[in-house]
Order: C-alpha cells, then sequence, then structure tokens
C-alpha cells in the first residue's frame, strides 16, 4: 500500500518528473504528480508523492519538509484523505426569517 504525501510551496518550474527524483533520495516512489491549473496548465505550486513505504514516507518527511527545493522551501506532510466524501456538517435547517 502506497503512503501518500502532501508537498506544498513548489517552484512553479518545478515538475513531476524533478518531483520524483527529489522524492528518490527517501525510497521507493509509487507516483509524484504537480498539481497544475486547468485552463492555464502551470503548476499551482503543490502536489503529491506517493511511497512504497511507511517507512520511506516518514523518512522523506525527515528529509525535505522544510529543505529549499528549486529555490523554495517546501513542506512535506502525510496527506489526509477526505473520507467523508466532501460532505460539509453542521447544516441542515436554514430559515428564511419569517415567523409561522
Amino acid at each position: 500500500m502506497a503512503h501518500k504525501l502532501f508537498v506544498g510551496g513548489l517552484a512553479f518550474s518545478t515538475s513531476t518528473d524533478r518531483l520524483r527524483e527529489i522524492f528518490a533520495e527517501a525510497g521507493d516512489v509509487e507516483s509524484a504528480a504537480v498539481v497544475t491549473d486547468r485552463d492555464t496548465g502551470q503548476s499551482r505550486g503543490f502536489g503529491f508523492v506517493e511511497m512504497a513505504s511507511a517507512e520511506a514516507a516518514t523518512e522523506a518527511v525527515k528529509r525535505f519538509n522544510g529543505r529549499e527545493v528549486d529555490g523554495r522551501t517546501v513542506r512535506v506532510e502525510l496527506a489526509t484523505s477526505s473520507a467523508g466524501g466532501g460532505r460539509r456538517s453542521g447544516g441542515g435547517y436554514r430559515s428564511s426569517g419569517h415567523r409561522w
């Protein structure tokens, strides 16, 4: 099972291949992707890396969080899943303000 990492603060010039290359220093990389704007194709400054093992993921966080990559200091942390399917809590009934 792959262990997904969030990588924030990427330089706009950092490519997916470069991201994979960097994280391979910490262990086997299952996948890497720099997130891009769908209209312009330009990097949005963050991405995701899936490491092959928990040990490799932990090593990557230790090694790269706060490190300078391509001129920018990156933030690396374990990605959180949105298991809730994007549902918001705290909602429900909205009053129109009228008294019946």
